[in-house]
C-alpha cells in the first residue's frame, strides 16, 4: 500500500510543532551552554545556508537542461566535443546532487535545532561540542564517532 501525499510539497522541507529552548541543547563538560542568542545565531545561519544551497540546486538545474537541450550532439561535433559535453553534464549532475544531500543535512539541522537534540551525537548519544557546532552546524556526529567513521570508510 502507498501513501498518498496530501496538500503542496513545501520548498524548505519538515516545519517541527514546537521549537526548544537553548538550554536544552547539549554541550560537551566544561563548555557554557547555548544562550539563546547562540542558538538564534545558528539557526539563522542554517536558514541562511539553506537559502544560498536552495539557489544553488536552482541555477544547477537551468545549467543541467541547457547542457540536457544541446546534448543532441550538433552537426560537426566529433567524439571529443561529445565526450566533453558528456563530462560536463556527469560534473554538473554530481554538483546538483551534492548541493541537495547539502539542503537535506541543512534542514535536518534545524529541526533538530528546534527538537532540541541539536548537539546530540546520532550515534553515541554523547554531545557533539559546541565548538564544533559552530564551526560545522550540520555536524551529526561527535568528533570520536566521526573518526571511526572515517577509519572505516
Amino acid at each position: 500500500m502507498v501513501a498518498k501525499k496530501t496538500g503542496t510539497a513545501e520548498k524548505s522541507g519538515p516545519v517541527p510543532q514546537a521549537r526548544a529552548g537553548a538550554e536544552a541543547l547539549a554541550v560537551r563538560p566544561g563548555e557554557d551552554p547555548w544562550t539563546e542568542a547562540e542558538a538564534e545565531e545558528a539557526r539563522a545561519g542554517l536558514r541562511a545556508d539553506a537559502e544560498r544551497i536552495r539557489t544553488e540546486i536552482d541555477a544547477s538545474g537551468q545549467a543541467l537542461a541547457g547542457l540536457m537541450r544541446d546534448s543532441g550532439g550538433g552537426a560537426g561535433d566529433d567524439e571529443a566535443d561529445t565526450g566533453t559535453k558528456n563530462i560536463t553534464r556527469e560534473h554538473e549532475l554530481s554538483l546538483a546532487a551534492n548541493a541537495r544531500e547539502m539542503l537535506r543535512q541543512t534542514e535536518q539541522a534545524l529541526v533538530r535545532l528546534d527538537e532540541g537534540t541539536y548537539g546530540t551525537c546520532e550515534n553515541c548519544g554523547n554531545a557533539i561540542g559546541k565548538a564544533r557546532l559552530q564551526a560545522f552546524p550540520r555536524a551529526t556526529l561527535c568528533v570520536d564517532c566521526k573518526q571511526k567513521q572515517e577509519r572505516r570508510g
